[in-house]
């Protein structure tokens, strides 16, 4: 650790304390309750649903549902939601404290197309007024805080995040996340932490800084440039919930954590592939498991060997036999699989 790095103090909102200033990213297909559960043992200090479409939460979907249980000692823990029509936006935030939320987040910087051309997620960025309303809708309706993601703007001719930023203070908000990206660079290019630093400047609540967060030492650049007040991490983090102690250790000055044994991580991925299979079910969970347990295989001896047999499989009993094979034996067990 670098002597000039201080402790990265904890955010309190009202009575919830966010400590460390730690928060895992939501993620589409990702970020489910078996997936948050594993990640927050290593040091997170707040978890995020998966986005929650406002109208689907009136269609009474159960996959949605099943996307917005919390674990019984999961707190705090915000549900996302999006869209843009202040009343089903409302009913939704309303639904998402039914249903356990500590903090509403609301989402308004997904550049995937499909959102976008319900003109929500980051396509609000480009109508400020309609920003506001949405946002003193939801800060009625609830009493919990009400928090925000967004990016840095549209594209790069038309980066507003100062201007949002103060927006959501006016309106009641009281914490912001700012993945350093325009819509239009998508997730290519670096993150510009000096933008967010942009939204830090200007509004006196916590300002979450996201994006290209790969390590300790980037979490720690990410503060000292922006100046942000927590850290979030999202992709680097698939297969590598280890990355979360990292990340945890250096934000309070620590030495980084040792990396884990190959029975560590196996314990991790059988747990992992138990939890989808509870949450899932067993055939909703083999379909899953193709990504995350291949993502833990990263880095290992074989690991692209593995990776193509390993998605072949189709029996849950056989992709939990390969999977502790393979992970116990660092990878030896399939070096002849073509």
């Amino acid at each position: 650790m670098t002597a000039s790095f201080h402790r990265l103090p904890p955010i309190q909102i009202g009575a919830i304390c966010i400590d460390p200033p730690l928060l895992l990213a939501p993620m589409a297909g990702i970020t489910d309750l078996p997936f948050r559960t594993i990640c927050r043992r290593y040091g997170v200090g707040m978890t995020v649903t998966e986005m929650i479409a406002s109208r689907a939460v009136e269609q009474k979907r159960p996959r949605t549902e099943n996307m917005a249980v919390v674990g019984e000692d999961e707190s705090p823990v915000a549900v996302q939601i999006a869209g843009s029509d202040p009343d089903y936006l409302s009913q939704a935030a309303r639904w998402a404290v039914a249903h356990g939320a500590d903090m509403v987040d609301i989402n308004m910087g997904c550049p995937v197309k499909k959102i976008c051309k319900q003109v929500a997620g980051s396509a609000l960025l480009k109508d400020e007024p309609k920003v506001a309303e949405l946002l003193r809708a939801v800060v009625a309706a609830v009493e919990v805080p009400v928090t925000l993601k967004v990016r840095t703007g549209w594209d790069q001719t038309s980066k507003n995040v100062a201007q949002i930023a103060r927006i959501a203070e006016e309106s009641g908000v009281q914490m912001l996340t700012v993945h350093g990206r325009t819509r239009a660079q998508m997730f290519q290019g670096d993150a510009n932490w000096e933008d967010i630093g942009l939204a830090v400047d200007a509004v006196t609540i916590p300002v979450i800084g996201n994006g290209d967060v790969v390590d300790g030492a980037s979490a720690r650049e990410l503060v000292r440039v922006s100046g942000c007040a927590g850290v979030m991490v999202g992709r680097a983090v698939q297969g590598n919930p280890w990355l979360m102690g990292e990340v945890a250790a250096a934000l309070r000055g620590e030495s980084c954590p040792p990396p884990p044994s190959n029975e560590e991580r196996w314990a991790v991925v059988e747990e992992h592939m138990q939890r989808l299979a509870t949450h899932h079910g067993e055939f909703r969970a083999s379909q899953l498991v193709r990504k995350h347990v291949v993502w833990y295989s990263k880095g290992m001896l074989h690991s692209a060997q593995f990776r193509g047999h390993f998605q072949r499989l189709r029996s849950w009993q056989e992709q939990r036999d390969t999977a502790r094979d393979y992970f116990l034996s660092n990878g030896q067990v399939l070096a002849h699989v073509a």
